[in-house]
């Protein structure tokens, strides 16, 4: 992640050095030869990247169009407020793009990453790691755009020239050194932690990521679970779930649920679920249906089983508070007073008709 994130920043640089150019020569030989200079240098830039990747610089391209645009208007009006306001506004531009791919569901910086990175591939705990990284690179950036703006309208020349543009520089080292220490952070967080598999929406691995991460109401991170229901000639067998539990706690739920751990297929993830939570070993259970469930917690893949099983159950105390055999005829009577867990009631149906 980390070198992906210092290739992206070392791309943008071209893009950054007509305007140090300009600052430069506008020191020396004033406005219009600073101009001059600068647009010179993104030429000889345009030209490199045409001959070398066959391809325009497109960053560079927009800088030489904001540099003709706003120096032009300057030159015109004899007033450098025009110009000064430039740098401003591109990082706004650049700030507005990590913004609407950090927000929304279209990651413009993702795509533009990817034409720079041939072959880089990233699974869905790394893109929700680049995307939380992206925001903290939104707000820092809006801030120094905000700044640069400022700076255009104070009667100290050095306070903007920094700001226009080895300040960029300087940002984009805090950042990489925020990012340094929240990937420690997060490595040693996450170190002793639980992971689970994540999957696409037909269950096909796609990567893992920290149990509490999937937990963390955020990052949606679809990964797969099983349930079973256990019925009887007497009843549905249902658990109570421990009051200590993050989700649902004290909720009546389904006789067994739990997440797949990494490198364990369905079957086998319902089998160690199925003896921890109610020591049942020999069974026969069908798959009642897959579908996905969203709460305001986390995103899941449920593979839900029943079986019919009449022997004896072994609670494990620590995972459930109670449990014990409920009618049809119960359950419905008592289906919208708060007793069960939404997942257990989305799947009541289901049982039922089977």
């Amino acid at each position: 992640m980390t070198t992906s994130k210092a290739e992206i920043f070392k791309k943008m640089i071209p893009g950054f050095i007509p305007v140090i150019a300009f600052i430069v020569a506008d020191e020396i030989w004033g406005t219009l030869y600073g101009l001059i200079v600068a647009i010179g240098i993104g030429v000889v830039e345009l030209g490199y990247s045409l001959i070398k990747h066959r391809k325009i610089d497109r960053f560079v391209l927009v800088d030489i169009g904001l540099l003709l645009a706003l120096g032009g208007i300057s030159i015109i009006f004899d007033n450098d407020i025009f110009f000064k306001v430039k740098p401003g506004i591109i990082n706004l531009i650049i700030t507005g793009l990590i913004g609407y791919s950090s927000f929304s569901k279209n990651n413009i910086m993702l795509m533009m990453s990817k034409r720079y990175m041939k072959g880089m591939e990233l699974n869905p705990y790394q893109l929700w790691m680049m995307n939380e990284s992206m925001v903290r690179l939104f707000w820092i950036l809006l801030i120094y755009s905000l700044l640069t703006l400022a700076s255009a309208f104070t009667n100290r020349k050095m306070v903007w020239e920094f700001m226009a543009g080895p300040g960029m520089f300087v940002v984009f080292g805090v950042f990489m050194a925020i990012e340094w220490w929240s990937k420690k952070r997060t490595a040693q967080k996450h170190k002793n932690e639980d992971w689970v598999p994540l999957v696409d929406e037909e269950g096909n691995v796609t990567g893992q990521a920290p149990r509490s991460v999937v937990h963390n109401g955020k990052s949606k991170l679809l990964h797969p679970v099983v349930h079973l229901h256990v019925i009887s000639d007497k009843g549905i067998f249902l658990q109570k779930r421990a009051i200590t539990k993050k989700i649902q706690p004290g909720k009546w739920d389904t006789a067994v649920g739990g997440h797949v751990d990494p490198g364990e297929n369905i079957e086998r993830a319902l089998a160690r679920e199925t003896f921890e939570e109610i020591g049942v070993t020999q069974f026969e259970a069908s798959l009642l249906k897959k579908y996905i469930w969203e709460s305001p917690v986390e995103r899941e893949l449920v593979f839900s089983f029943i079986t019919k099983y009449s022997g004896n159950f072994k609670i494990d105390k620590e995972e459930v508070d109670e449990a014990k055999l409920w009618t049809v005829k119960d359950i419905e009577a008592s289906v919208y007073k708060g007793y069960f867990t939404p997942n257990f009631i989305h799947e009541f149906d289901w049982v039922k008709s089977y």
